[in-house]
């Protein structure tokens, strides 16, 4: 995964610079997750790997897929990718223009995963403490895994914040195993 990563950034880059110099952040990161969709679905990972079509038959089939939704540049963009045998790397794209995106709006999506059900005025103080910690707009996901017995695990981008009983117990497992 990592080397389709790499391979993805510089067009992530290139479609982000291009959306940010024509104002059109939204747009494209909503034509990158259609495209992005598109291209995971079964069919369409058979259409793009056929070794009988052309380039530009693969990018205008999938230009069609995907209808209405593509700008003239983003089917631009598409043709390109099609051109670089690169359409596979449209769902890593699209990860890595989202987190451009979030980076210049300073905003970060957060999962919290809980026990139990958490209430309205405890979500607004963890977003309140987030938001100052992280000195970034945080958009609270919250999620509901019993096995944590109590506690909750945090998920800010590559942080990682495990406050939960299962993992204490771990955490007790092994400290006494060693």
């Amino acid at each position: 995964m990592a080397e389709l990563t790499t391979l993805a950034r510089p067009y992530a880059r290139a479609a982000f610079e291009s959306a940010r110099e024509d104002a059109q952040l939204d747009a494209w990161a909503k034509a990158l997750a259609v495209a992005a969709a598109v291209s995971a679905e079964p069919k369409v990972k058979q259409l793009l790997a056929a070794p009988g079509l052309t380039a530009a038959q693969k990018s205008a089939a999938f230009a069609d897929v995907c209808g209405a939704e593509l700008s003239d540049k983003f089917k631009n963009f598409v043709s390109v990718l099609a051109e670089n045998k690169r359409l596979a790397l449209l769902p890593y794209i699209q990860t890595l223009f989202s987190d451009l995106k979030a980076q210049l709006e300073k905003t970060i999506n957060v999962e919290v995963t809980t026990a139990f059900e958490i209430d309205a005025a405890v979500k607004q103080q963890l977003v309140d403490a987030l938001t100052k910690k992280l000195d970034r707009k945080v958009s609270l996901e919250a999620q509901i895994d019993q096995s944590l017995i109590g506690g909750a695990i945090i998920r800010a981008g590559d942080t990682v914040i495990d406050g939960s009983v299962k993992g204490r117990l771990a955490k007790l497992a092994d400290a006494m195993n060693s």
